[in-house]
């Protein structure tokens, strides 16, 4: 069976998400100890699916050693097993896989698996994103709120709404539950990469949190911030943001 490269990475990203809920359901593990199987099991999986169906291509993954030849790579999947490793430990639905080909540096192509909801979003088939209400709604983390996003929340006025995982937060902008998703406190390529193909292609703003474009395939994979929301909040949210 040979796929285009956007029904691969949703194909990978829904079977990953399948395999991690029978892991769930399997009452052999729990908690912390039932993170770690599913961060081991579904890398596992991904890397083999990769490795059989695009073996010409570069990997990075969080849960895998990093190979610098994929610096010379144009085409390298970027990957992130479980997203809410901690969600998914909990049994919460906030959890996401990731699964994006990032092409000479683009996040040309990606999708997010909510395996929680049964649902996954890819950037061959845009969501069509509903108009924002009156009063805005921000994403921040449940457990960990950004300085930096409380106060553009303030400053617009906007109610914030907590959530687990990078993925589920992005998908929830895409799918309208909220408008805006602005992260400052630290994440990797493979937090974003995926989400942020998802969200390109349903026409969303997506930056850097000073409004520059992002970049994959970095020797350094740190990627710290991240803005996500309707083209019309975008300047809003970069003007809050400047000191």
């Amino acid at each position: 069976m040979t796929l285009s490269d956007v029904a691969l990475a949703r194909h990978i990203a829904e079977t990953t998400g399948r395999i991690l809920l029978e892991l769930q359901h399997s009452g052999l593990f729990e908690g912390k100890s039932l993170g770690k199987a599913g961060d081991r099991c579904a890398n596992a999986f991904i890397i083999e699916a990769l490795k059989s169906n695009r073996p010409a291509d570069a990997v990075l993954s969080e849960e895998e050693k990093d190979n610098p030849k994929r610096l010379r790579a144009s085409r390298v999947w970027i990957v992130d097993p479980l997203d809410g490793t901690r969600e998914y430990g909990e049994a919460r639905t906030d959890w996401a896989v990731h699964i994006a080909l990032s092409i000479d540096g683009q996040p040309s192509i990606g999708a997010v698996a909510l395996p929680g909801l049964a649902l996954t979003l890819c950037s061959g088939n845009p969501q069509l994103v509903p108009p924002s209400p009156k009063k805005l709604r921000m994403l921040v983390s449940r457990t960990r709120p950004a300085a930096e996003a409380v106060a553009v929340a303030q400053a617009l006025d906007a109610e914030l709404v907590p959530m687990g995982s990078a993925g589920a937060k992005a998908m929830a902008v895409v799918r309208g539950e909220a408008d805006i998703y602005l992260h400052s406190g630290g994440q990797y390529e493979w937090d974003n990469c995926a989400p942020a193909a998802v969200a390109l292609a349903a026409g969303l703003h997506v930056s850097r949190a000073d409004g520059t474009p992002l970049r994959y395939n970095n020797a350094d994979t740190y990627l710290p911030d991240l803005l996500i929301c309707r083209k019309e909040h975008a300047q809003q949210v970069l003007q809050a943001l400047k000191p």
